[in-house]
């Protein structure tokens, strides 16, 4: 695997903090690798090396967990393995074996089911899908569980006895994932559809006792061809999920001990949860 960059306190082997760039720099290259981030849902069938994925799979395990617990687990497939998974769960698919699923209470949030309708207006018609056509919306429902021909799957779980806050730790490193992949050129697709078939996917994995599946992703390098890769879903503005409290009664300081540069010291240790 290539060097590390010396800016990840956590890969850096020679010194306890390491040097980073001007905050600046660092600030538009993260906000420029989170805004141009797509879930992305047509894959070039370039393959990704183990190498890459392991890298990616590095950064990911520095995002933080309730006292450090990292409660996540990873199931890579690729080749024959991610072929034959595909398979199993298309068969029973198309077989209707299994009682059908959905991740949202009935009736979900009217605020919440709001957008999940305006998703699906915008996601039908970069696919030229009429909303109305069952059969068409069925066929690309299809698409989920063949990883939309991504060379990658993966499959993320962790043990059913953990509460909430333990998957808010698992969210917080699939986020960190897809980030390091796109940073990478790569694309990802994180998938709860894969939860109408966790009884397949736990036994053809083997499953360790009490290991929930908590969704599966499609992984690779995004076709740029493909409309359906070129929506951008909408989102709330700030005043729409925010609500202040005191933050102006006194003009907020900046810290920073030189301006435009970060502190050289840092209360936390790089080894921090």
């Amino acid at each position: 695997m290539k060097a590390p960059p010396s800016y990840l306190p956590h890969l850096a082997e020679t010194a306890q903090h390491a040097r980073l760039p001007r905050r600046g720099d660092v600030g538009a290259a993260f906000d420029n690798v989170v805004l141009t981030r797509r879930t992305t849902r047509a894959f070039r069938p370039h393959p990704v090396g183990r190498e890459i994925v392991t890298e990616i799979l590095e950064v990911a395990a520095r995002a933080p967990s309730t006292f450090n617990t990292q409660p996540w687990r990873v199931h890579v497939l690729c080749g024959r393995a991610r072929q034959a998974l595909a398979a199993e769960i298309l068969a029973s698919h198309t077989a209707n074996t299994e009682p059908p699923f959905t991740p949202f209470p009935s009736p979900p949030p009217p605020d919440c089911a709001a957008r999940q309708a305006e998703f699906g207006r915008h996601y039908y018609a970069s696919l030229s899908i009429d909303p109305q056509d069952t059969a068409a919306r069925a066929r690309q429902t299809a698409r989920n569980f063949a990883f939309f021909d991504a060379p990658v799957g993966l499959m993320f779980s962790i043990d059913a006895r953990l509460t909430r806050h333990s998957w808010l730790d698992l969210g917080l490193f699939l986020q960190t994932l897809m980030l390091a992949a796109h940073a990478r050129g790569l694309a990802a697709c994180p998938q709860v559809a894969f939860l109408r078939y966790e009884r397949l996917i736990a036994r053809h994995l083997g499953f360790a006792a009490g290991e929930a599946l908590a969704c599966g992703m499609s992984l690779g390098y995004p076709d740029g061809d493909a409309g359906v890769n070129r929506v951008l879903m909408p989102r709330s503005p700030v005043a729409a999920f925010t609500s202040w409290h005191g933050c102006d009664e006194a003009p907020l300081v900046d810290t920073t001990v030189e301006s435009g540069a970060w502190p050289q010291e840092s209360a936390c240790s790089p080894d921090a949860d």
